[in-house]
């Protein structure tokens, strides 16, 4: 009887929380359905709300680097740099010099901890010199890997570019818009040209979301920083605003893209014999002029050495 008894208080406790969950529930979607209609027509009305994302940072931890270690003056130069080297988060700056503290900071006393726990530690001058060196290697190196890395995307959206462009020319002979050349572009090349298949994407995202070709094409040249690709964006805007022909204006910059591959490829090969010069006048010359002395040594060694020997007796 106890049983049934206890199974039948614990099955009234079950039903009764549970009503009140439901309850709660059904009162908090009602709330809400009422927050949502008052609000609703002031959220619709305001005409300051912003479509694009701010440029300020949410977290209250970046914000505290922001304000504590960024340079103002220096802010807006990092972040070209960091965009260069394909970091183009909000938050990358200020990552990045809180990377580059940790590092100044965290390398020396990694090797201190470690020197603590060696059973032949190194002391004195040693010591400084080489935490010192430590806190210099982890606030420099970050900086050369970021410049490392945006010359070396720059010179792969160089190289890239040319194909792209005589594929966006094709697209444009064929009959398609630039917004729709763009597309397309950015699609066929996504495999083979990633760089530039994204920026030509970001392009084509910024036109379909309501900004000017101008303004686009404008945008493209800064972030890539690449010479090629910002005449082609002014050439395309300077294009629009006369008036003429894209699909001539694109033929002709692709034939001088090519003819300046071309030169750029005749630099190169004319610049071997100059970088051979340095390993044969090191390496080769040397061996060339021991095997041409070896014989003329060897006689004079062998008729002076007789000589020298009477001498001496």
């Amino acid at each position: 009887m106890g049983v049934f008894l206890q199974f039948g208080v614990l099955a009234a406790v079950f039903v009764a929380v549970t009503a009140m969950a439901l309850i709660g529930i059904e009162r908090l979607r009602t709330l809400g359905a009422v927050q949502r209609r008052l609000t609703g027509d002031r959220a619709r009305s305001a005409s300051n709300q912003k479509l694009i994302k701010p440029q300020n940072v949410s977290s209250p931890v970046l914000a505290w680097a922001q304000a504590a270690f960024a340079d103002p003056n220096d802010g807006a130069k990092l972040a070209r740099q960091l965009r260069r080297a394909g970091f183009e988060q909000l938050s990358a700056p200020i990552l990045f010099v809180i990377l580059r503290l940790s590092l100044a900071i965290g390398l020396p006393l990694l090797f201190l901890v470690g020197q603590t726990l060696t059973s032949e530690p190194v002391v004195g001058t040693k010591l400084i010199f080489l935490a010192l060196a430590l806190c210099g290697a982890g606030f420099i190196a970050p900086q050369a890997i970021v410049d490392r890395m945006g010359s070396r995307r720059q010179s792969e959206l160089e190289n890239e570019f040319p194909d792209a462009l005589d594929l966006t020319v094709v697209c444009v002979e064929a009959g398609l818009g630039m917004e729709a050349a763009f597309v397309k572009v950015g699609e066929e090349t996504r495999e083979s040209h990633p760089l530039i298949s994204r920026q030509f994407g970001i392009v084509s995202q910024e036109l379909r979301a309501g900004r000017s070709r101008a303004e686009a094409l404008r945008n493209l040249g800064e972030r890539t920083e690449v010479a090629a690709i910002r005449s082609f964006a002014a050439l395309l805007i300077q294009t629009d605003s006369l008036g003429a022909s894209i699909a001539q204006t694109l033929r002709i910059y692709s034939q001088e893209m090519r003819e300046t591959r071309f030169v750029k490829a005749e630099e190169k090969a004319m610049r071997v014999p100059v970088l051979l010069t340095i390993p044969l006048v090191a390496c080769i010359l040397p061996v060339v002029v021991a095997s041409l002395m070896l014989p003329a040594g060897i006689e004079v060694a062998q008729t002076l050495l007789p000589a020298l020997r009477g001498t001496v007796r």
